[in-house]
């Protein structure tokens, strides 16, 4: 169960990176985009839809 729990979250991490690089978003603040939490990542994106 945890192995399935840790893909999902590493999938949809990946799917929202992927999506954030299409928006032209690379880092926040100094921060890749690959070092953000899941959270994180979740904010950073609806920020860019709601803008």
């Amino acid at each position: 169960m945890e192995n399935k729990l840790r893909y999902a979250v590493q999938l949809k991490r990946q799917n929202l990176i992927k999506k954030l690089i299409k928006s032209g978003v690379y880092k926040k603040n100094s921060s890749h985009l690959y070092e953000l939490t899941l959270s994180d990542l979740e904010r950073e994106y609806q920020y860019i839809v709601k803008k």
